[in-house]
């Protein structure tokens, strides 16, 4: 990760000739090299990225309590297993009586050495890492720079009233930065078009149609000039809106976090509080 920033101020260096008074200026001035192909259009999209992760917290990109994958620490081995090749992570949070109660973090690799060792009796306590906690107000260039140098690669959010609120995990801050890191789990959740979130929150493939939306969402959306929540989207900012950007319409704050140079693939929209969800959601 270290590299990747050294790479990007060489970059940098070469393409100011001025120094830009504000980030805007920063980002047009860098746009307008990658237009004059004398940026490639990844090291732009890590650039921005690098610049996004200092202006957004914690709270933004954590993966919800309610989708946390969790041990107690009374379960046995068997079920554990189960659990690690069922969900493809390679660290899970152990909680005790409660789920406010992480008591540590369990990583998959540390079983092993029970199957090595068939004979040796199994105590979830004698393998877990001690958990480590943050607030959701933490920003992720803070938080990226914690995990270089603790070499942690979990953290337990808390949210105001000291209770968890969710998880995030280096993988997570990374690709604010240079993009979705895709895996063979990542491609099964694809297939799902809208996923909920806590407080309102919903990604959505960009692929989706209206009619889908619309059903989901009990809105009228019109489908004359669109047939997709992309398209939608576009229509609304007026252009093709870069990874980060937001706008309100319809009910909804909406931010894209994937996009390319040709269309917009994955979207955050956030119901406004005013607007009633559905019993279905």
């Amino acid at each position: 990760m270290h590299r990747i920033y050294l790479n990007i101020l060489k970059i940098l260096k070469k393409i100011l000739i001025r120094e830009p008074s504000s980030r805007e200026m920063l980002i047009e001035v860098l746009r307008n090299a990658e237009n004059k192909n004398l940026l490639d259009a990844d090291a732009l999209l890590m650039i921005e990225g690098a610049l996004h992760v200092s202006e957004i917290h914690v709270k933004d990109i954590m993966i919800p309590r309610v989708q946390m994958i969790i041990i107690k620490n009374d379960t046995k081995q068997e079920e554990i297993l189960s659990s690690v090749v069922e969900s493809g992570h390679s660290r899970f949070p152990v909680i005790g009586d409660t789920n406010d109660e992480i008591v540590g973090i369990l990583l998959a690799k540390d079983l092993l050495n029970y199957y090595a060792n068939p004979e040796k009796e199994f105590d979830i306590k004698d393998i877990m890492r001690p958990a480590v906690f943050i607030p959701e107000s933490k920003r992720l260039n803070v938080l990226l720079r914690e995990f270089r140098m603790s070499r942690n690669h979990m953290a337990i959010v808390i949210d105001e009233y000291s209770g968890v609120a969710g998880l995030v995990t280096i993988e997570d801050v990374i690709e604010e930065i240079i993009g979705e890191i895709e895996d063979e789990h990542d491609y099964e959740d694809d297939e799902t078009n809208i996923k909920i979130h806590d407080n309102n929150r919903y990604t959505i493939n960009a692929l989706t149609t209206i009619d889908e939306f619309n059903n989901f969402f009990k809105t009228k959306l019109p489908d004359v000039e669109y047939e997709t929540v992309g398209g939608f989207v576009i229509s609304t900012f007026g252009y093709l809106p870069k990874r980060g950007e937001t706008i309100i319409s319809e009910g909804f704050n909406i931010k894209v976090l994937r996009a390319d140079k040709r269309r917009v693939n994955l979207l955050l929209f956030t119901q406004n509080s005013s607007q009633e969800l559905t019993e279905n959601n």
